[in-house]
């Protein structure tokens, strides 16, 4: 559901004055993942979703009237491919623009071969019609961006935090017109294909290879600290119910790090370990959708499958780490 005053375009929506979301089509769904354009004295995008996306960045800037030199910063919340594997092939046909990122992600788009053998082990075959091609960064046209640094666009500017949890290269925005904040996946996953029902469903984005739920929580806290009025998620969209995002990142947290251990327990062969809390993920989510009174003929059952499985990961391989991590201790 839309709130009043949001302007649907066929594929813009406008969020607030001079402030767009596009909707990226990431693995060919509708609102599965966001770009965001802010237009001030200065022309910002935020996110870029991955190379097959950049179609979509271009028809939006299209249908907004927007001329590709006039792009003045291109700005990834992390440098995972879904959001920022786009970048380097986006860029070249935005001969102003300057890329913006943590410093952890700097060396990765100058040289993304790491990302790509990354994102090959978690996706297989599927890695070339999901990410190709990935096209480095010219190290020239990148700022890395430091906690609480300012980007000012003219009139209003963004302020930048470091936000680790979902992975350590994660910064989080604050715009300053809106009062709202850029979460990329720190406050994972929202589904959209809940609005207008009595319920919302947010849960936790746990993929590989740097999520840890402690500081997640901290990322969480420096949210509630800013007292944002609303969020810009990765996956997807605007959301105005700031707190209920957290409580929600919060309840589905520990049910899933406990589904995590036991799949850890049943089997010493990770592809078994996934399989295994795929399915638990997956029922836990569903038995909560149905006891909502949300039918099974309902579009959210269809989607939650792309993120249980590669947050299944994730968990795994955390807790695998914190395993690691204490039998060095002995």
């Amino acid at each position: 559901m839309h709130s009043e005053g949001e302007i649907i375009l066929s594929r813009v929506q406008q969020i607030a004055p001079n402030f767009f979301c596009i909707d990226t089509h990431d693995l060919n769904r509708e609102q599965r993942t966001s770009s965001y354009l802010l237009i001030d004295e200065k022309i910002a995008l935020i996110e870029t979703s991955a190379s097959p996306s950049v179609p979509y960045i271009l028809d939006g800037l299209d249908e907004l009237n927007i001329a590709l030199e006039d792009i003045d910063y291109v700005i990834v919340t992390h440098i995972h491919l879904d959001h920022a594997g786009g970048a380097g092939l986006f860029l070249q046909s935005c001969p102003n623009a300057t890329f913006v990122v943590h410093p952890r992600g700097v060396s990765h788009m100058v040289d993304p071969s790491r990302l790509i053998a990354s994102a090959k082990s978690v996706y297989g075959e599927e890695f070339e019609l999901l990410f190709d091609p990935i096209v480095p960064i010219d190290a020239n046209r990148i700022v890395e961006i430091g906690h609480e640094q300012e980007l000012v666009l003219g009139q209003h500017k963004l302020t930048f935090y470091h936000t680790e949890g979902h992975a350590k290269h994660h910064v989080s925005m604050l715009y300053s017109a809106t009062n709202g904040l850029f979460v990329g996946d720190t406050t994972g996953v929202r589904y959209p294909e809940m609005d207008g029902e009595a319920i919302d469903l947010i849960i936790p984005s746990t993929s590989p290879n740097q999520y840890n739920p402690e500081t997640m929580e901290q990322s969480i806290q420096l949210y509630e600290s800013l007292n944002a009025s609303e969020l810009y998620f990765g996956h997807y969209g605007s959301y105005k119910n700031p707190e209920e995002a957290y409580r929600q990142v919060r309840y589905w947290t520990p049910l899933f790090l406990t589904e995590g251990k036991k799949a850890s327990e049943i089997s010493s062969i990770f592809q078994e370990q996934v399989h295994y809390l795929n399915a638990r993920l997956k029922e836990l989510l569903f038995n909560y959708l149905q006891e909502n009174d949300i039918p099974a003929s309902h579009p959210v059952y269809e989607t939650i499958p792309f993120d249980t499985i590669v947050s299944s990961m994730g968990i795994l391989d955390y807790l695998e780490k914190i395993k690691v991590q204490q039998s060095q201790l002995k």
